[in-house]
């Protein structure tokens, strides 16, 4: 039986990425933790795919809104850095990535897929998990669902903006609005 991972510390990872400038780097939840970050950690099945690239640019087009709200987003998958860059060089009219504003890890071990629970060990890929986490590490938020579906980039800010509040959310809460 799967465990319950909200409520509780997250589970640390440091991994390879491509920075936002593409040049290779690290992304490490410690470190935005110690920046009193927010962390919104996605997860998608692999790079030069047809889902994914839709949902992938639509967080990066909408990057500033989650900087202004104190959040470092780091997209996933078990590709490896090289086949990312590959990507991120590709045009978005050829079905590739372009300009990123946030860095895309590389689980090629599947280590940190498997730790968050979202890894299809046969087929060596991860599902659409998204796990938001505060800044001290406690996962507060997360969702997984099949690979056919991309995600709602309104709802990921919507959750994250409801979770900032400290407050009681209640159903079809939006930004502005009063808390119970």
């Amino acid at each position: 039986m799967a465990e319950r991972m909200v409520g509780k510390q997250a589970p640390r990872f440091e991994m390879e990425a491509v920075m936002p400038n593409k040049e290779f780097g690290k992304v490490n939840l410690e470190e935005i933790m110690k920046e009193d970050k927010w962390t919104v950690l996605f997860f998608y099945p692999m790079d030069f795919t047809f889902v994914c690239p839709t949902e992938i640019t639509a967080m990066s087009d909408r990057y500033d809104e989650f900087e202004d709200l104190d959040a470092e987003v780091i997209g996933v998958s078990t590709d490896t850095i090289h086949t990312h860059k590959a990507w991120i060089n590709t045009s978005r009219e050829d079905n590739g990535l372009g300009e990123l504003q946030y860095p895309l890890a590389a689980d090629h071990n599947h280590a940190v897929s498997k730790d968050y629970g979202v890894l299809i060990e046969e087929e060596g890929v991860a599902l659409r998990g998204l796990f938001i986490i505060n800044p001290e590490g406690e996962l507060q938020y997360q969702t997984v669902f099949h690979n056919n579906i991309g995600r709602d980039v309104d709802e990921t800010l919507r959750v994250l903006q409801a979770l900032q509040t400290g407050g009681l959310c209640p159903a079809n809460w939006k930004p502005g609005q009063e808390t119970l």
